[in-house]
Formats: C-alpha cells, structure tokens, sequence
C-alpha cells in the first residue's frame, strides 16, 4: 500500500507532477476516491473524528474544511484545529485572516488559503465570477497569494482564475497552488464529488467535468423504493401479507393450553 504523502512531499512535487484532488461528503466516497487513486481529499471535519475514515481512506491526505464564520475568530480556529490535528488531519482549509493564516502557521499547522473566487466573500469581487481577467483583478490574485505565503501557508486553493494567470503565479511563488477551474498550472486538480459523480441537481458550474449520472440512478432507486413499499401496503390491505409462509406456528396443543390458561385469568 502507498504511503500517506506529507506537506514535504507536496511541495517537492510542484511542477513534477499533477494531484487530483476532491470534496467528499460520504464514507462511501472517501472509499471510492481512495480506491481510485484520488491522492488529495476535502473532508467535513466530522468525517476526521470517525475512525471508519481512516479504515477506507488510510493513504488520503485530508484538508478539513469550513467557512470562517461557522468557526470564528484566530483563537477558535486554532481551538477547532488542535484536536483535528491529533486526530489524522493532514492540513487545514482557512478562509479566516491572514492573522488567523499566521497563527495556526506559527504553531506548525498546515494551512491552505483561498484566492481568486471565494464563494463566502466573492461580494468583495463582483460575485460567483471568474477573478483574475482584468490587469487589477489579476494583481489581486498576485497580492492575495503572496500575502497568504508570507504569513506561512503552504498551499492555496485558487479558483475560477484565468488558466495564463495561475501559470505565471505558479511561476513565481512557492504556494503548492490547488485549481478550481484556474487551468493546468496549478500542482493540484480539485472538484467536488457532487459534480464528478453527477449528484448536483443544481447548476454545474463551468469548470466541472461529469463523469457518472448518479442522479438518474438515484430517481430510479427511489422509485423502485416506491413500487415495492406501494406492493407491500397493498397486501396488508387485500390480507395477503402475511401469509402462511412468512409465519411462525406453534403446537396446536401449546395454543389451545394458552388460551385455556388465558381463560382462567379472568
């Protein structure tokens, strides 16, 4: 079995080599992206308290993730990090400050920031649009990165950025740079699983690419639930069910005995 990659390993295989990397939200898919080679995993941090993650996922490198606001400020992210560090986690996802970025860094806790598009602050940038395709909108992308480098993040995720821009940013820092739709210069390749597996009934955004219908074969699951409860309430209702063979009989002999005994309790 391979072993688990470390932040190490990561950064000496910027430029070598692409990493595939999604968002789980199951057990189940924690298993089928581990069996199918699928090195980097974004986890609910509920998921890195369950033991089973470790059991079907052994070898992913885990970044366990929420929005700022559902944690707080620098001292309760480093409160939520701590013990999901003790637990297995392999790196932290921080959209908080910068100071929040510095704080979990000075204690040697990995952290991956967020640049170009960030879905719980792209008010600041126009909204749920492309970052990156104005000369300024490209230094922001720069500045952001560098600003996250310097404060002791490893990694950042850079999303929905113009593919030439991701490239020379990839150039000229240190980052390991993960790509939402940000183009092949980024070290790292990240979907969400909603999306490869087509379970996302909403809109799929541009830059995902499809690869099963899970949806369609949920529907048909659902309805296959449907026809057999429907069956199953109909023979209740015509005195079908339960029929003999779905029955436990005892001796004639015991029944009528209870019954007789049954009797005298009156």
């Amino acid at each position: 079995m391979p072993r688990r990659l470390t932040v190490h390993d990561l950064l000496e295989a910027r430029g070598k080599q692409p990493f595939a990397m999604l968002r789980v939200e199951t057990l189940d898919e924690a298993e089928a992206a581990e069996r199918a080679g699928v090195q980097l995993l974004s986890v609910p941090p509920a998921m890195i308290y369950d033991r089973r993650f470790r059991e079907v996922a052994p070898t992913a490198f885990a970044f366990p993730g929420e929005n700022f606001y559902e944690i707080g400020d620098t001292a309760d992210f480093l409160k939520w990090a701590f013990p999901l560090f003790k637990q297995g986690a392999d790196a932290f996802y921080c959209s908080g400050s910068l100071q929040t970025v510095k704080a979990m860094a000075d204690h040697g806790l990995p952290v991956c920031g967020h640049v170009g598009l960030i879905p719980s602050k792209a008010t600041w940038t126009g909204g749920f649009k492309a970052v990156g395709k104005t000369l300024e909108a490209a230094k922001l992308v720069w500045k952001q990165c560098k600003a996250l480098e310097a404060a002791g993040a490893f990694a950042v995720e850079i999303e929905v950025v113009p593919q030439a821009i991701t490239r020379a940013i990839a150039a000229r820092t240190n980052l390991f740079l993960i790509a939402m739709g940000a183009g092949a210069g980024g070290h790292a390749q990240y979907l969400f699983s909603d999306d490869v597996l087509g379970q996302n009934r909403g809109k799929v955004p541009r830059h995902a690419k499809v690869y099963a219908n899970l949806a369609a074969e949920y529907d048909r699951l659902q309805a296959l639930r449907v026809t057999a409860m429907q069956a199953f309430a109909q023979d209740v209702a015509k005195g079908d069910y339960p029929a003999p063979q779905y029955l436990v009989e005892s001796d004639a002999g015991v029944a009528e005995a209870f019954c007789d005994w049954l009797d005298g309790q009156d």
